[in-house]
């Protein structure tokens, strides 16, 4: 039993990180944004997240049972500052480039963690490759948004 109540700060903070998701949301900004015909349906990614967010909640939880505090954790909760600055970035600041330079950010430390973490949990490491999946389709639709949707010169400093 009291391991599962240091499960209990993985699922906070991982929806600390995901609340960042429901205070930015796209709204009618992104809604008016030209986006590329593969774009998954609106529907598809609270789904999505949902399931995400609890294995990487799950992944966390592993490596720290396991490791505590190294760098496989620290890798995972520069991810997650990474995965809540995202929603922040694109939908609060409108700014798609730098959205997009956040993503990357989420794909690299997605698949460092999985390599970090494959030595002191399997099981954590695997939880991370479907996210791992995600990101990098996230990442190519973000370049395509930017691509399809030029920002201004100066864009990047003003901000909404």
């Amino acid at each position: 039993m009291s391991d599962w109540l240091s499960f209990l700060p993985f699922v906070a903070i991982v929806i600390a990180a995901a609340s960042t998701g429901a205070v930015f949301s796209p709204g009618p900004w992104y809604v008016a944004l030209n986006k590329p015909s593969w774009t998954p349906p609106d529907w598809a990614f609270p789904v999505v997240w949902t399931l995400l967010y609890a294995m990487i909640a799950v992944a966390g939880w592993q490596v720290w049972s396991r490791d505590g505090f190294g760098l496989a954790l620290a890798i995972w909760g520069l991810n997650l500052v990474l995965n809540a600055a995202w929603s922040w970035i694109m939908f609060g600041r409108q700014q798609i480039k730098l959205a997009l330079m956040d993503a990357l950010g989420m794909l690299l430390t997605t698949a460092a963690f999985i390599v970090v973490a494959w030595p002191i949990s399997v099981a954590a490491a695997a939880l991370f490759v479907p996210y791992l999946a995600w990101v990098a389709a996230a990442v190519v639709l973000n370049y395509q948004v930017w691509r399809l949707n030029p920002e201004p010169v100066g864009a990047d400093a003003q901000g909404p």
